[in-house]
Order: structure tokens, then sequence, then C-alpha cells
């Protein structure tokens, strides 16, 4: 049985490294901006810290919860704005999560499961090939129980 997020919460804060809490606001004009709302899940986390170093702190810290300000479609994140167009993948998949290693956790906003937005492998040297970028958590719950058990960096393809 999965983890509520309430107790994923409260791990992040107790061994992890949160940064302060989004605002209402902040979360509304994140909305506004990329133009999809957040699901339950990462709305609670938000609202809990914007964003976090989970594990170690940066800069050896596998994993980068990304703060609502730094959150972009994957294809400008990868390409930067001159990729910002249907030949450089889906602009239905933003930057979630830094591993640290110029790949991302990419949120797929085109689609749910159970509420909740899937979570992909943002491998940019094969970016936007979905064979090599595939599924990583079917939420942001799922992930983030993953990493806090694994402690493994890209714990998905088995460690690097």
């Amino acid at each position: 049985m999965a983890t509520p997020m309430s107790s994923l919460l409260e791990e992040v804060s107790r061994e992890h490294f949160p940064y302060p809490p989004a605002t209402p606001e902040e979360l509304e004009d994140f909305e506004r901006r990329v133009g999809w709302r957040l699901d339950p899940d990462l709305r609670a986390f938000y609202l809990h810290c914007n964003g976090a170093e989970l594990i170690e702190r940066l800069p050896d810290s596998p994993y980068q919860i990304l703060p609502l300000a730094e959150i972009t479609r994957a294809r400008v994140a990868i390409f930067g704005e001159r990729g910002d167009d249907d030949e450089h993948g889906p602009a239905s998949l933003y930057t979630l999560c830094d591993v640290q290693d110029g790949d991302y956790v990419l949120v797929d906003v085109s689609r749910q499961e159970n509420g909740r937005y899937p979570l992909m492998d943002g491998y940019h040297e094969a970016w936007p090939n979905a064979e090599y970028c595939g599924p990583v958590a079917s939420s942001f719950a799922e992930f983030l129980e993953a990493v806090m058990r694994s402690r493994r960096p890209v714990y998905w393809l088995g460690g690097k």
C-alpha cells in the first residue's frame, strides 16, 4: 500500500532539505504561467515546500525537486528557447526534478492516472525518443516514495 502524501511530506521535512513553502498566490501564478493545474500530490508538496534537495544538499544531491519558478517545458530546458516547438518534443512535458547530470524527471500534463500526472525520464541525450525516455512513476507521490526508499540516483534505471 502506498504511503500517504502527508507522511511523505513529514519525511521530507525530517530527513531531507526542503525549501520554504509556496504561497497560494505563487501556486496561482504558476498555474496561470504554465496553463495547467497542479494535481493533488504536487499541490500538497508545493504548499509544504517550494522545492527540495533530497538525500543530500546540492551539489551532492542526486535529486532537486525544482521550485515552481524553475519549472519549464522539457524541450526548453533541454534545447533552450530555440527548441520550443513540436520538433523538439511535446509541449505537455515539464521539468519537475533535476537529477544533476543534465537530465530531468518530467511531469506529463497531457494525461492523468487516478487524478495524478505520470512522471517520465527526461534523458537529454535521447530526447524526445520515447523508447529511451520512458515512465518513472505513475504519480509524484510514487516517485517521492521510491526516491526516499532507494536513496539512489535514477532508481528507475538501477542506479548509475
